[in-house]
Order: structure tokens, then C-alpha cells, then sequence
């Protein structure tokens, strides 16, 4: 019976061992960035709208350029926003605007924010390298351009 007990407990032991064949996977992120560039130009063409490009491949539409101060990068803002996909489907939106710092966003919000005065208003374009990246974040898909309808309320 002891013969049996020790046998079980070794047993046990070797199978609860670890393996060093038992490594994660890692999945490689996919690159969007041709992508979403045809994307977002057959957008434009299709809706009649002409945007300007930063280095970064952010696209932005100022519609009024607005007269206050322009935010930095680590400034607090409140945004008034409508977040939706190319196909029209809106995935946020905050009509009374949102009060958040621009280091705390979306890469593609803390560079297009930047592009506004206090009181202005556009459209920022973005690609999902400047956005979620190639993997799914909520409900938004993988890979996904996002265009933002945006109002700079104020720098606070």
C-alpha cells in the first residue's frame, strides 16, 4: 500500500513538472499602415472631402480653426466627439464633450488635438497604428481606421 502511495505522489510530481517546450505564443501584430492609407483616401474620394496628412499618417480636416490657445501634448482638454468607423457605425460619442489629459488617448487624438485652437472643430482620420493597432479593443476591430468628429471646447 505504501509502494502504491509513494508511486502515486512521484507520479503526480513528474506530471505537474514544467516543460520548457510549454512556451507562450507570441502573435506578431499585423501592419495596417498601406491598409488603412487605401482606406482612408477612398473614403475621402467617396464622401467628396480633401484632408491634410501629418508625417505620422494622421489625416485631419480643420472645418474652423477656432481662436483660443492651442494644447500641448500633456495638456488637459474637454473634447465634444463622435467616434465612428468608415462604414458610418458609431462606436463613442460624448455630445457635452470629455475632459481628459492628452497623454492619456489614443496617439492619433494627442497629435490631432494639437492641430486645434480652442473652439475649433474638424475631423481627425485616424489609422490603426496612431489608433487600437491590429489587435481587437473593445468593440473596436483590429486594424480599424476610426474617424473622430471633434470640438476643442477648452484647455483646462
Amino acid at each position: 500500500m505504501k509502494y502504491i502511495a509513494i508511486l502515486l505522489l512521484v507520479t503526480t510530481m513528474i506530471s505537474c513538472g514544467s516543460s520548457d517546450d510549454a512556451k507562450p505564443i507570441a502573435v506578431e501584430p499585423i501592419d495596417y499602415t498601406a491598409i488603412n492609407e487605401e482606406e482612408i483616401n477612398a473614403y475621402l474620394t467617396a464622401n467628396d472631402l480633401v484632408s491634410e496628412t501629418t508625417a505620422s499618417g494622421l489625416h485631419y480636416i480643420i472645418e474652423n480653426q477656432g481662436d483660443g490657445e492651442k494644447p500641448t501634448a500633456t495638456s488637459n482638454v474637454t473634447v465634444a466627439y463622435r467616434g465612428y468607423f468608415l462604414n458610418g457605425s458609431v462606436f463613442d460619442q460624448s455630445a457635452d464633450g470629455l475632459s481628459i489629459g492628452l497623454d492619456q488617448v489614443i496617439t492619433g487624438w494627442t497629435e490631432g488635438i494639437q492641430l486645434f485652437n480652442e473652439g475649433g472643430n474638424g475631423v481627425l482620420l485616424v489609422p490603426s497604428h496612431l489608433g487600437y493597432g491590429s489587435f481587437d479593443y473593445s468593440s473596436i476591430p483590429g486594424g480599424s481606421v476610426l474617424i473622430f468628429d471633434i470640438e476643442l471646447i477648452s484647455i483646462n
